[in-house]
């Protein structure tokens, strides 16, 4: 965007789309609840978008041609994102009918006593997600499975997703190997693993304090007996072939993610090698979900393909269990794959109508000390998150935008990328109409606003980004020694 659009852009104007999305969302999820996303929040985001392009066009003469650009180039960003949550939904089926969901449910039951849940599933998609680079693929997997063994300890929804997603997105904010965090440093400037040492100096502080919560609440959030959980395991061993070599399938699927196998190719390789061992293990799950008598090659592609792409459900004699062995397939992730594409053509007409460059100069005319400077960082990346529905774009823009600040206040460049990540990376799956928030929402059945106040770390986070910057603790001059 030239500086003559931006200088003629009135952030009063700017703001009337997004003041509209904003309304139209919460009356759509106050009408709707949970099911907002099945359609409400959709139009709200392409209402918002009209709005957006009638100002304009209306207002500023821009050419249509220009906002269309910048919706095909916002599309293009997201295409990745799309084919893998369709790939997750494939996942989520095959990994069931296979029963090496059940059968992580099943041991699962046996180690993590509902004590200490809540904080082992925490630590456990954190480990998990430092070792693969990816929050998406680790909530997608063992997330998964954790919410079923929450969910039959009598843990509610939204601690259990809370638990793992702060883990997961822990692991993924320190991971070499993560996608945001090679953004982040690089888009500031930064050594890869000089951004990722600055930031354990917020980084795990926001852990502890996590872990701390997780601890308390695991002490008394189970309501779940002895008898529940042996019920369980009872209906899970009638209804699966529970067995130690199905690990076999998420043990793989970690040795593709760790040599680095594009995420696309190692799902795909998932959900495949699950759809043989739903065949080899599970011959009577094969029959139910082909519904006929009678074993053959082609009812066992009809199962398999109907496990991956549509909604299928399992009778295991126990009301509890059923819901949990219930999946959606790859057509279950089709309300948030539409959800996506509105949010990239609002992000894109917001971008290239020249509106949320506008916006943004309220942070740089905030930013006065260092504190000031961090915090702006901070909000502009959670604004960038609301305003735009995808991290990446968030994580770029406010990288972009603070850079010459930081260098005019001689602040280093590493406290620039770790501000970032501690807000556009971490703040994402909080939003309800954000890639992140819509994906981990659909993957784990759990809406959005149910999880988003039990992400202790995500919410956390950026808190601790500003505390440190207003202490001074490790801030330092670009002409200053530091280690």
């Amino acid at each position: 965007m030239k500086n003559s659009q931006i200088k003629k852009t009135s952030v009063t104007i700017a703001l009337i789309p997004l003041a509209v999305l904003v309304l139209l969302l919460s009356l759509t999820i106050h009408l709707f609840g949970g099911d907002a996303i099945a359609g409400g929040s959709q139009l709200s985001l392409l209402t918002a978008s009209a709005v957006c392009t009638a100002l304009a066009i209306g207002i500023y003469r821009i050419k249509w041609q220009r906002l269309e650009d910048a919706i095909v180039t916002n599309m293009r960003s997201a295409t990745p994102a799309i084919i893998i949550l369709l790939l997750i939904g494939a996942i989520a089926g095959t990994w069931m009918a296979s029963g090496i969901i059940p059968t992580l449910i099943y041991y699962g039951l046996k180690i993590l006593h509902p004590s200490i849940f809540l904080p082992a599933s925490c630590i456990i998609c954190a480990v998990i997600s430092l070792l693969t680079g990816s929050s998406w693929t680790t909530i997608a997997t063992i997330g998964v499975a954790l919410m079923g063994i929450g969910r039959a300890l009598g843990f509610d929804d939204g601690w259990i997703a809370g638990a793992i997603i702060s883990g997961a997105y822990f692991g993924d904010k320190i991971s070499m190997m993560s996608d945001t965090t090679v953004l982040a440093s690089s888009t500031a400037g930064v050594p890869l693993f000089s951004h990722i040492k600055y930031m354990m100096l917020t980084t795990t502080p926001s852990l502890i304090i996590a872990l701390t919560v997780f601890i308390i609440a695991g002490l008394s959030g189970s309501t779940a007996t002895i008898a529940d959980t042996m019920t369980i395991e009872s209906s899970l061993q009638q209804t699966f072939n529970i067995s130690a070599w199905l690990l076999v399938v998420p043990l793989i699927t970690g040795i593709l993610i760790a040599r680095k196998l594009p995420a696309i190719v190692t799902l795909f390789t998932a959900a495949f090698m699950a759809a043989i061992a739903m065949v080899i293990a599970q011959p009577d799950i094969v029959l139910q979900i082909a519904q006929t008598d009678t074993a053959s090659a082609m009812m066992s592609l009809k199962a398999i393909i109907t496990a991956a792409t549509t909604s299928t459900s399992l009778e295991t004699g126990n009301e509890l269990l059923n819901s949990l062995v219930t999946t959606r397939g790859m057509g279950g992730m089709m309300d948030t794959v539409w959800l996506i594409i509105c949010a990239m053509c609002f992000g894109g007409v917001m971008y290239g109508s020249g509106m949320l460059t506008a916006i943004s100069q309220i942070f740089l005319r905030m930013a006065r000390r260092t504190v000031s400077v961090v915090a702006s960082t901070v909000g502009s990346g959670l604004f960038f998150n609301l305003a735009t529905g995808d991290q990446y774009i968030s994580i770029i823009l406010t990288g972009n935008l603070f850079k010459e600040l930081y260098k005019e206040r001689e602040l280093e460049d590493r406290l620039l990328s770790r501000s970032v990540e501690d807000s556009a990376t971490v703040t994402s799956v909080l939003i309800p109409w954000n890639s992140c928030g819509m994906t981990q929402s659909t993957v784990l059945g759990v809406a959005t606003m149910t999880y988003m106040p039990y992400c202790i770390f995500n919410i956390v986070s950026p808190i601790m980004s500003i505390i440190v910057a207003a202490l001074g603790w490790k801030i330092y001059k670009r002409n200053q020694c530091h280690e």
